[in-house]
């Protein structure tokens, strides 16, 4: 059977005969007419709609595809892990998701208690990534900035000393000399910082005026000083020790803490409460997880925080081992960044202004190549997490009232004598001053030092920023060493001046007028 017999069997007989299948000529015509109707324009717009029912058709096709496939998958998936449950694998697996769910766990502090943190964090998680992609592709049309410059780092030019451990520790002096200082201070720099920094802005008549000497230091691991693994806030405080000792620092000395750098400061008047004469405290940081700390004020001391501040002290409590990326990015990078980035600062207006001078770009740009010289990481993840850890001691241990051992009788008596109990500990002026418009350090932590330690004598800056009263200001530096020291006497045995030096010669070889020529003669003199 030809195909054109085929073809009449399903159609029927229509009385057309096609060429090649026994017909005539005339059939041959009358299958050309009956054919302009089939291929003419009606057959056009057929295949016009055609070609998007084919579309839609090869869509539907397609997902109906993909949904038996990933039910096929789902099956096969369902099938292999039937009665894997109390596999080997499964069970570590789950051990290891119920100790991340719990390190976790905090996090749902920050939901509201009716919310399922399942769904919650699944939806965090969600909008987190569209928003990255949206931030990606927008990236791409904005105005090209101006690359950041290259840190330059100097050659090495600190004085070290030799610890007892073989460790080495780089120091630099400012003021006046080691047998002329009528008072020394000794300074532990903040996080991000080194000995260069110092009290930035700070002039050196000033420090002779006063008779001061001022020394700094670099931290393990930052500047010119050597890593200290382990460390912690007690061999802070030996360091500092050592430091007074090998500079020939007779007796007492003054320790001064500036915003980090205040929890070491805070160690030494903890551990070696015997060689500190006094503390000079600016905006300190107290630990935000002290547990003598209330909860309303932990609130206040993270209110004013930025919320990259936030994470990173997040991280460096929960997962330190993140902060080498965050750091790599920003002042590990080998580039300038500005501190209010680089730190996660919020700033008030004294504050920005400051930052945007001449004066402090310059100090900043030296001082941060100086901190990361060794292009390490390690010693800026210690210093972190040694600001959220527990630092061995309450700020409360600093002053307390000594403990009696009292009978029954003395516990009676002393309920109708007053007395106050004797205190222990440092019992030095501690002087705090404040911005009140600090937001890198919450005004709020000058009040729970405060109330821990009863002695702090607490200086309220209005309109003051973290870094305004502090840094580069000649009338600050001023009345702080005026309120610490008081009328300035100069430095101890001055040194004598080129005049004095001529007229006490002068003095010395001057010929009484009742000497006769022939005594001079005998004496030598001229």
């Amino acid at each position: 059977m030809t195909w054109h017999e085929d073809l009449a069997t399903h159609v029927g007989n229509t009385g057309v005969r096609l060429p090649g299948a026994g017909g005539h000529a005339p059939a041959a015509a009358n299958v050309a007419a009956a054919g302009a109707g089939w291929y003419g324009e009606e057959e056009e717009g057929r295949a016009e709609e055609g070609w998007a029912q084919q579309a839609k058709g090869f869509a539907e096709s397609t997902a109906e595809m993909l949904r038996e496939l990933g039910r096929g998958l789902w099956d096969v998936a369902a099938q292999s892990l039937a009665g894997a449950e109390d596999s080997e694998v499964a069970r570590r697996l789950r051990k290891r998701a119920a100790a991340t769910g719990k390190r976790l766990s905090f996090m749902n502090e920050y939901l509201p208690e009716e919310r399922d943190p399942v769904r919650c964090w699944l939806t965090v998680a969600a909008v987190a990534f569209v928003s990255l992609l949206v931030l990606g592709f927008g990236s791409g049309n904005e105005t090209p900035v101006e690359l950041p410059k290259k840190l330059i780092i100097g050659p090495p030019s600190a004085d070290r000393i030799q610890l007892p451990d073989g460790r080495h520790l780089a120091y630099q002096e400012q003021g006046v000399s080691a047998n002329r200082a009528r008072f020394s201070l000794i300074y532990p720099h903040s996080f991000l910082s080194s000995r260069l920094a110092g009290i930035p802005g700070i002039r050196a008549s000033l420090l002779e005026e006063f008779g001061v000497r001022l020394v700094t230091y670099d931290l393990p691991g930052f500047g010119e000083s050597d890593p200290h693994i382990g460390r912690n806030l007690n061999s802070s405080a030996m360091d500092m020790l050592y430091l007074a000792n090998a500079l020939n620092i007779p007796e007492k000395f003054w320790v001064v803490g500036y915003s980090g750098g205040g929890m070491h400061a805070w160690s030494a008047l903890r551990y070696i409460p015997d060689r500190i004469a006094g503390a000079a405290m600016f905006a300190p940081m107290a630990n935000p997880y002290d547990s003598k700390m209330t909860k309303d004020e932990r609130r206040k001391t993270w209110d004013s925080w930025s919320t990259k501040r936030k994470l990173m002290h997040i991280l460096a409590r929960r997962f330190p081992s993140l902060l080498p990326f965050f750091y790599r990015q920003t002042f590990l990078s080998g580039k300038q960044g500005h501190p209010e980035s680089w730190l996660s600062l919020s700033l008030g207006k004294k504050d920005k202004t400051l930052l945007e001078g001449p004066a402090f770009n310059a100090f900043w740009e030296r001082n941060v190549a100086e901190s990361v010289r060794q292009g390490d990481a390690r010693p800026f993840v210690e210093e972190a997490v040694l600001q959220v850890s527990d630092w061995g001691f309450s700020l409360s241990d600093i002053q307390m009232q000594k403990k009696e051992a009292r009978g029954f009788f003395e516990l009676i008596k002393s309920l109708f004598n007053q007395a106050e109990r004797e205190w222990v500990g440092f019992l030095g002026p501690i002087h705090i001053w404040q911005g009140m418009d600090d937001r890198v350090i919450s005004p709020s932590v000058a009040e729970f030092v405060r109330r821990l330690v009863p002695g702090a004598t607490v200086h309220k800056l209005l309109d003051e920023g973290h870094f305004s009263y502090f840094c580069f200001c000649d009338e600050c530096h001023r009345q702080i060493f005026s309120t610490l020291f008081g009328i300035p006497q100069g430095p101890m045995n001055p040194a004598p001046q080129p005049s004095e030096v001529v007229s006490e010669l002068n003095e010395e070889i001057t010929v009484p007028d009742n000497v006769t020529d022939q005594e001079q003669g005998k004496s030598g003199l001229p």
